[in-house]
């Protein structure tokens, strides 16, 4: 369990007393039991099964028939495809994408069906003491582990696709841009400030792309800076950088850590970790070094 700040204060999710909104009523045969939340082209809803009574997240999205549409319906099935291959208890499981174009619509209803998680983005967190920042990144750090054991990379990682619930629970979220290890992408995808040398350079992706997300991940948690990326093809000039150790740049960082992470956030893939399970290592050594010194 982490110290969270006070207030820790988010919308809490209503899942065990029932608060059925007027529209929609029922999603694909899913009672709708309220709303949870919206994105860019999407609502996401707490659902109900009416046979079971199990509860889940649903995301509903209502189509064009656009290259751009098109684009999020082949990452919600992705996910689906990624998900059914992982077990890992700090990764969201995505049960399933139906579509269904009703009689007389020009546009394609899609309903993303998802394990309900009552959480904050970690991005909301960065006024948790260091330990406990430190711990949700050693979940994470073994989450991504377990993906690239599976043979994929989750490929944008960063803190708003990590949730952390009030007894500590995390889980890392949308698997639509994971792809499989040793191969490169069609098309530039990455997030700027997060983005790997490789992905930009459309280069196949390894455990070490996760190294470098993540590395940026936890810099950015820990110093409230993005670390220098490159742009798309090194556009522009741009090109990746190795930002100054997160532990010269923000008090009560262990140096320990701030290696670890500069070393993870090397421009040079071949200069990184080798991979997941490694950081996971050296997160379990700095938190032992850190109650150690508490204890003592």
């Amino acid at each position: 369990m982490f110290d969270f700040p006070e207030p820790y204060g988010h919308p809490r999710i209503s899942i065990f007393v029932p608060t059925v909104v007027k529209e929609p009523d029922y999603i694909q045969g899913y009672r709708v039991l309220k709303h949870i939340g919206s994105g860019a082209a999407s609502e996401i809803y707490c659902v109900c099964k009416g046979d079971t009574g199990e509860v889940f997240a649903l995301k509903h999205v209502l189509l064009d028939e656009s290259d751009k549409d098109d684009r999020f319906l082949v990452q919600a099935e992705n996910e689906v495809k990624v998900s059914k291959k992982l077990t890992h208890s700090s990764i969201r499981r995505i049960l399933s994408v139906d579509k269904i174009r009703p009689k007389g619509w020009t546009r394609t209803e899609v309903a993303v069906l998802m394990e309900l998680v009552d959480g904050q983005s970690m991005d909301k967190l960065v006024d948790l003491d260091v330990l406990s920042k430190i711990r949700i990144f050693r979940e994470v750090a073994d989450a991504l582990a377990h993906m690239n054991d599976k043979g994929f990379v989750h490929a944008d990682m960063k803190p708003t696709n990590v949730l952390v619930t009030e007894d500590g629970s995390v889980k890392v979220i949308d698997l639509g841009q994971a792809h499989p290890i040793g191969k490169a992408k069609e098309r530039i995808q990455g997030t700027p400030g997060y983005i790997a040398p490789e992905q930009a350079e459309l280069e196949p992706l390894t455990e070490r792309t996760d190294v470098y997300n993540f590395g940026a991940t936890m810099y950015w948690m820990l110093t409230g800076q993005e670390v220098p990326t490159q742009s798309a093809g090194g556009r522009g000039g741009s090109s990746a950088s190795v930002p100054p150790p997160a532990h010269t740049i923000a008090p009560g960082i262990p140096p320990e850590l701030g290696e670890l992470i500069t070393t993870c956030v090397e421009p040079n893939q071949y200069a990184r970790w080798k991979n997941m399970h490694t950081v996971v290592r050296k997160l379990d050594a700095v938190i032992e070094d850190i109650q150690k010194k508490r204890a003592g």
